[in-house]
């Protein structure tokens, strides 16, 4: 089996022989009442896609740093406080969403995902974020924190700023350049001001 798509379910856990599903590469469980996942969620290497959304999550295992091949990882709509420092040995992530948890500061080890593109933390208490995420995150061109105390000006003044807005226009250009529309208010500076 290399899909598993259980959302909107009444699932409040997952069996701890998951991890025998080796040729597991999505896995979407959106809309469950799940509180935790079990350290044998680690034992699923193939596993690309992770989205677990609109549950009750209160912390993910360690074990997620296993998953080396994961390029989407969606745990919005939770309550998650943390990530775990293990998640900076996602090597292959890509897209990163946390909206809507109660998370206060990012591991520093996000400054591993090099293949980082987007990296959503919507409506957090997100007071600051590592200090060389924009200079490290070298494929970075979306970062949103929207709803959290992390202001414009800290925001800006971060190490690596400069590139990454380079980075981020140089994405919108391409979109207007194909004709791709954006949003009534122009370009989103990612935080507010």
């Amino acid at each position: 089996m290399q899909r598993l798509i259980l959302a909107t379910n009444l699932i409040e856990r997952l069996p701890i022989n998951i991890g025998k599903l080796q040729s597991l590469k999505v896995m979407i469980l959106d809309g469950n009442q799940i509180t935790s996942l079990p350290d044998e969620l680690g034992q699923l290497v193939r596993l690309e896609k992770l989205s677990i959304s609109g549950n009750m999550l209160m912390s993910l295992p360690e074990t997620i740093g296993s998953l080396r091949n994961l390029s989407l990882l969606n745990v919005s709509n939770n309550k998650l406080k943390y990530l775990p420092e293990s998640v900076g040995s996602c090597f292959s992530l890509e897209e990163l969403q946390a909206n809507d948890n109660l998370i206060e500061e990012l591991p520093a080890s996000v400054c591993n995902l090099v293949h980082l593109k987007s990296l959503c933390l919507n409506n957090n208490k997100v007071s600051q974020i590592p200090p060389n995420l924009l200079k490290d995150c070298k494929a970075l061109q979306n970062i949103s924190l929207h709803g959290n105390p992390i202001s414009m000006d800290q925001f800006q003044q971060m190490e690596g700023f400069q590139e990454f807005e380079a980075r981020r226009k140089k994405k919108f250009d391409k979109q207007i350049d194909s004709n791709v529309m954006i949003g009534s208010n122009g370009l989103d500076e990612g935080v507010d001001l």
